[in-house]
């Protein structure tokens, strides 16, 4: 058995990466063993409607053992491995932008992101603002509802008339020595 559609081959010196694949690549392997795998239940279950199906599913397999990976030589796109790569990086330089031409398009992708970060950090401050000012004002609501009622069971009470009554005869006086 051959496989004549390979994606990748990584032969410890350098990686040869398809586009989709690589052309004269061919793996070569044996069936070692088929079958079917391990059971799957299948169980579908309504709650109070008396709905219960079970049902079960053995996939079907091919177990296969790879003899031989054949690439013909100077065939296929290559890409180099991670050490050669970090290597010709060092070694090679950035062109510098020119003066005047404006910000490259990676300094612009870094503002664009630090503006979406920022405006992600604006809206959770708002929403923690506004879960307090909530607090704050149910708080304020329930204050209010305790001074109320507590001003309502001083006027029920006797202390509350006298103090009126105090009140009505202070005015009174305020009368007479006017006159």
């Amino acid at each position: 058995m051959s496989f004549d559609e390979v994606l990748l081959i990584d032969d410890q010196k350098m990686i040869h990466l398809g586009k989709p694949t690589l052309d004269g690549a061919r793996v070569v392997g044996t069936i070692a063993e088929q079958g079917k795998m391990d059971k799957v239940v299948v169980f579908k279950f309504k709650r109070r409607k008396m709905y219960r199906r079970k049902q079960g599913h053995r996939q079907l397999f091919t177990r296969v053992r790879v003899d031989q990976i054949e690439l013909t030589p100077g065939l296929g796109p290559k890409r180099e491995s991670k050490k050669t790569a970090k290597a010709a990086k060092k070694s090679a330089k950035k062109p510098k932008a020119k003066p005047g031409a404006g910000p490259t398009k990676e300094a612009k992708q870094a503002v664009a992101k630090e503006a979406s970060q920022m405006t992600v950090k604006k809206k959770v401050a708002k929403r923690t603002a506004g879960k307090k000012s909530m607090k704050a004002s149910k708080k304020q609501a329930a204050k209010g509802l305790k001074k109320t009622t507590a001003k309502a069971s001083k006027k029920k009470g006797a202390g509350a008339s006298q103090k009126l009554a105090s009140k009505k005869t202070a005015k009174r006086a305020k009368k007479k020595s006017e006159k």
